[in-house]
């Protein structure tokens, strides 16, 4: 739910002036790289935290070893 928050927020009056502001300020042939490198980041951000859900769950199964032991 919480990643559903901000969507509430933007209409589409907001999200086209932003879009316009973009597009002012790096213009139209800038816009696919920056949106090639936003990708890359969502991408990295992602990869990351599925690391560090691998290595918590890793943690609370070795906790739970250790207490049966």
């Amino acid at each position: 739910m919480g990643n559903y928050i901000l969507l509430g927020i933007f209409g589409g009056q907001e999200m086209l002036f932003v879009l316009l502001i973009v597009i002012l300020l790096f213009g139209a042939r800038k816009i696919p790289d920056l949106m090639r490198g936003l990708g890359k980041g969502v991408a990295e951000y992602k990869r990351a935290k599925d690391e560090m859900m691998t290595e918590v769950d890793k943690a609370k199964s070795d906790v739970t070893e250790e207490k049966k032991n």
